[in-house]
Formats: structure tokens, sequence, C-alpha cells
């Protein structure tokens, strides 16, 4: 596994999680790279949720989690962080964290542009 992802549980509506993504297997050029956070339901395809550039100064979201979603990262501890308030039942499903392709640039929404991957944290939010 070369990223790993936690935090996620059983929570209802309205309430709140905190993800982390860290990488143990990149702890030298972690901070080279952005990170997003994708969200898998079974029978759809993967879904962009946010994505936080490699220096942090830049951050992108899915429509459907603006405002509520927040994405950080902590260069000292090589974590990227999903702070997700104001949970709904759609949010509900596997969500895994990517480092991207290549260095530096901008924060693609495509999954195909990441190329490693963390085993996922189930979120399951109950209505």
């Amino acid at each position: 596994v070369q990223l790993q992802a936690s935090g996620g549980g059983l929570v209802q509506t309205g309430r709140f999680l905190r993800l982390s993504c860290t990488a143990p297997r990149f702890p030298y050029d972690f901070g080279d790279y952005a990170i997003a956070w994708f969200r898998q339901v079974a029978g759809k395809e993967r879904e962009f949720v946010a994505g936080i550039s490699w220096k942090g100064d830049g951050k992108r979201y899915a429509d459907s989690v603006k405002g509520r979603f927040t994405i950080d990262r902590d260069s000292a501890k090589n974590t990227v962080y999903l702070q997700m308030n104001e949970l709904k039942p759609e949010d509900t499903g596997v969500y895994l964290c990517a480092r991207k392709g290549t260095r530096w640039g901008t924060i693609p929404d495509q999954s195909g542009a990441y190329n490693y991957w963390g085993q996922g944290t189930q979120v399951t939010v109950s209505s």
C-alpha cells in the first residue's frame, strides 16, 4: 500500500468526519505532489471529491462538497486531511486518497492523472 487513508466511519446526517492520508513510502518527496481524494460507490465511476496542490496554496473541490468539505496538508507530518462537515447520505462511499503522477503543476480531477492510491476508508452517512 503506497498511501494510507484513515478516519472513516458511520455517522448521522449533519455530523462530521476528518479523513487523513499519509504516505509512509514517500516520506521525502510527498510535498512535491498534488494529492486528491476520490469517492468510490459500487456500480458508479470513481468521483473526484477534493484536491490540494503540492504547495498547499491551491485547492479544488467537487461542486457537491463545496462549502462543506475542506482539504489541507501538513508538510511536516506528510499528511493530507479532508474535513467533512454537514455530511449527507449521498456522501457515503469508500474514500481513497491518491498522489498525482507528476510533480508540481495543477490539480487534476481525472483519476487517470494519479498513479499511487491508498486502500480507502469507508464513510457511511445514515439518514
